[in-house]
């Protein structure tokens, strides 16, 4: 008997993984998403792919926080600690000598012999605490302040540096802390994102310094204009349509989402176009309320005197922490405001006076500002309030009159949300460059952060590539001590 020929048509590989049922991308597919539908699971978050489900809706803690939110104001460049908050008399007693012991094996710049501060300190309010003239209103804040003397991290180069404070990795690509509360905490306005940030700079690390890195990209930071764009153009672009009315809007967008869903219904779960479904609807909804808090016209006069907005000096940044106070107060889960420029910013290799005098002027009036505002509003007291930049600078000098980057030792500051307020914890070496007693590694800080808020930063995780993920790595201790 003869068989008949068979009628074959030739197919590509990729054409025979992609009809095949167990094609191998088809196994590492669904084992992905299986560990990250048990990790959602784990953590109590609904599917995005669901039809109504907001995966920014607000979520319980793992236990009562004593914040609710974080403002964080970054200093970039690094502050020096031994011209702010932490004076050194033997530094200056012994001007112009060398170190009395080892400088770090690994330094940023050939440095030389020590230098002492060029300004005055003095004490301020009920906890006599010590604050540099740099700072003159903000000294009158003090007891509000719970200043970190011995926070240390582990790169001196500004890119790992910031990346270390703003994810916890300083060589890895890791979701930001801002984007981890909001995956842990979500938002309490569905209108609003929960995690923006204010004039982010562009350098050292950029959008991954607010990047929601494997986390949905729900989570990631919504930028408002750039370091170099001045904070009275910082607006999301495009959040108004003059165009069309709301109820068109609204019709494209239900066609838009019908067509999406009936996509993913064959494909099963695919987070980028979950991520963009979701982006479409708070982009919609954003439109009813982001320029409300965007308006600063409706703040009193005396309002944008406290902010420093009548002077060139201070309007700027005072612009940017009067909008922080806003999104904080709209229900917006992590707020960042950035100090920083094209020229000077903190990093003062040389001309240290000059530019953390021009520093100082910029941030010192919005800051004291923004915490007397938060007070009388009474947002401080569930409101963290964090001030920090990458690092600290050197006890000794750089060329003639300047400082080097130091992550060995440094100041940080927490306002409010839980912390004690006048308080002075860890200290640094006689000298100011080595962390010295009760040291708070930027691990710790970040554990310190997430409970406060009611997060633990082991349980924080999320399952990728194999392994559950955290802020803190497999690392992290809470700062019990300074808590209220």
């Amino acid at each position: 008997m003869t068989i008949p020929a068979l009628n074959c048509v030739p197919l590509s590989r990729r054409a025979l993984l992609s009809r095949s049922a167990v094609g191998f991308g088809s196994l590492a597919l669904a084992s992905l998403l299986a560990e990250q539908s048990r990790a959602a699971e784990k953590s109590g978050t609904m599917s995005i792919g669901q039809p109504g489900a907001n995966p920014l809706a607000a979520k319980s803690p793992h236990f009562p926080g004593r914040a609710k939110r974080v403002i964080f104001l970054f200093m970039k460049g690094g502050p020096s600690h031994v011209d702010t908050f932490d004076p050194k008399p033997l530094l200056t007693r012994d001007d112009g000598k060398p170190l009395p012991f080892a400088k770090p094996r690994v330094q940023f710049a050939p440095t030389g012999n020590l230098l002492a501060s060029p300004w005055k300190f003095a004490q301020y309010g009920e906890s006599g605490t010590w604050v540099s003239e740099l700072f003159p209103n903000l000294a009158q804040q003090v007891d509000n302040l719970c200043l970190i003397h011995s926070v240390h991290g582990t790169n001196p180069a500004h890119g790992g540096a910031l990346l270390k404070l703003h994810t916890g990795s300083d060589n890895f690509i890791r979701p930001s802390i801002g984007s981890w509360v909001s995956y842990g905490l979500g938002t309490d306005n569905a209108n609003l994102p929960a995690f923006v940030t204010i004039c982010p700079t562009l350098a050292h690390g950029g959008i991954n310094n607010w990047s929601s890195a494997f986390l949905p990209a729900v989570y990631q930071g919504t930028p408002l204009g750039s370091a170099s764009v001045p904070s009275d153009q910082a607006r999301v672009k495009y959040i108004a349509n003059d165009r069309l009315p709301r109820e068109i809007q609204r019709l494209q967008l239900d066609r838009l989402a019908a067509i999406n869903r009936q996509h993913l219904d064959q494909t099963g779960p695919e987070p980028s176009l979950e991520a963009r479904i979701n982006s479409f609807e708070l982009a919609f909804r954003m439109q009813t309320e982001l320029p409300q808090v965007e308006n600063l016209a409706e703040e009193t006069a005396a309002t944008h005197q406290l902010y420093g907005l009548d002077d060139p000096t201070t309007a700027n940044f005072g612009r940017m922490c009067l909008m922080a106070r806003r999104f904080a107060e709209a229900g917006v889960r992590f707020i960042q405001v950035t100090h920083s420029d094209s020229k000077v910013q903190w990093d003062q290799h040389s001309d240290l006076k000059n530019g953390h005098e021009k520093n100082a002027r910029e941030v010192d009036r919005p800051i004291a500002g923004l915490l007397a505002d938060l007070k009388a509003r009474g947002l401080l007291e569930d409101t963290l309030v964090w001030w920090g930049g990458e690092f600290g600078r050197t006890p000794v000098v750089e060329g003639k009159n300047g400082r080097d980057h130091n992550p060995e030792g440094f100041t940080m500051w927490l306002a409010g949300g839980g912390v004690q307020g006048g308080l002075r914890y860890g200290s640094t070496d006689d000298y100011g460059y080595y962390a010295a007693e009760n040291k708070v590694h930027i691990h710790d800080l970040h554990a310190t952060i997430l409970h406060l808020l009611g997060l633990d930063h082991e349980r924080l995780t999320y399952r990728y590539a194999g392994r559950d993920f955290r802020l803190t790595d497999v690392e992290g201790r809470v700062v019990q001590d300074i808590f209220a």
